[in-house]
């Protein structure tokens, strides 16, 4: 199937006649928490493997990119034909490797092989694109959506800094960096106000963010594959529990830290 029918079913829902209340109602400032929570359910989906889900969450993102395009192109900005070619020309740009601006495939001999020399290459094309836009740009680091969840953007902060050389040159002096911050913490936690313990854990994740980048890992995905780790965890500490006779609010922490403990032994042993 082609978008077409996608396209004409939202026409329909935001007809001013016929369509429905809700819709026609919504803004884009109304339906962008949406697209942010669709977003998420389509990682979720991936990092679950299930295919069907992915299926359908992608098309709920889907849907979202349409609603916004049909209120651009009621209110004369924008059409959805023109969201689809300026995403088609910005990827033939960010990839001269394989295209000629004219969009031809470009001779396989001067093509990129290396990953790493493509990340570089996409990087210098950004930059090189702000450069061009100095109305859009107030400082370096513009352009980087405060909607961001707040590991992704200092991940993000951090890279866009690296590219004008303020960075570590090894993974190890960002470590060393986390143990500052982590006593940096502790410092404030024994002597600090509540906005100085705050602003210390602020530094500290913001430091973690960094490690994750400098060792090429997701924050975010890290994040939540740690988030899953402790939910299946503390679910069967709660089932041995249940197996002894003992429920989870009757449990001290020495039994809860016990079944815990067992717990993780078990699941590294399957």
């Amino acid at each position: 199937m082609t978008i077409e029918p996608l396209l004409a079913l939202m026409a329909a829902l935001r007809d001013p006649e016929t369509g429905c209340p809700w819709d026609i109602a919504q803004t884009s400032a109304s339906i962008a928490p949406y697209a942010v929570e669709e977003a998420h359910e389509v990682v979720d989906a991936i990092r679950r493997d299930d295919a069907g889900d992915l299926r359908d969450e992608l098309g709920d993102l889907l849907f979202q990119v349409v609603f916004h395009a049909r209120m651009a192109e009621e209110a004369g900005r924008f059409t959805f034909a023109d969201v689809v070619g300026a995403i088609v020309a910005k990827m033939i740009r960010r990839h001269p490797h394989v295209f000629a601006p004219d969009g031809s495939p470009v001779p396989s001999a001067s093509a990129l092989r290396d990953p790493a020399a493509v990340e570089r290459q996409w990087a210098a094309i950004k930059a090189a694109e702000r450069a061009g836009r100095p109305e859009r740009q107030t400082g370096p680091l513009d352009g980087i959506a405060h909607a961001l969840p707040a590991l992704s953007r200092a991940e993000k902060l951090s890279a866009r800094a690296a590219t004008y050389g303020f960075d570590w040159s090894d993974p190890a002096d960002v470590i060393a960096k986390v143990r500052e911050e982590t006593d940096e913490v502790a410092d404030a936690l024994a002597h600090g106000t509540r906005a100085e313990l705050t602003e210390e854990v602020g530094d500290l994740l913001f430091s973690v963010a960094n490690l994750a980048r400098h060792l090429g890992i997701d924050p975010e995905y890290s994040l939540n594959s740690g988030n899953t780790k402790f939910e299946r965890r503390f679910t069967a500490m709660v089932a041995r529990l249940a197996a002894n006779g003992t429920t989870l609010e009757d449990a001290s922490l020495d039994t809860m830290e016990t079944a815990w403990t067992a717990a993780k032994r078990a699941e590294k042993e399957s």
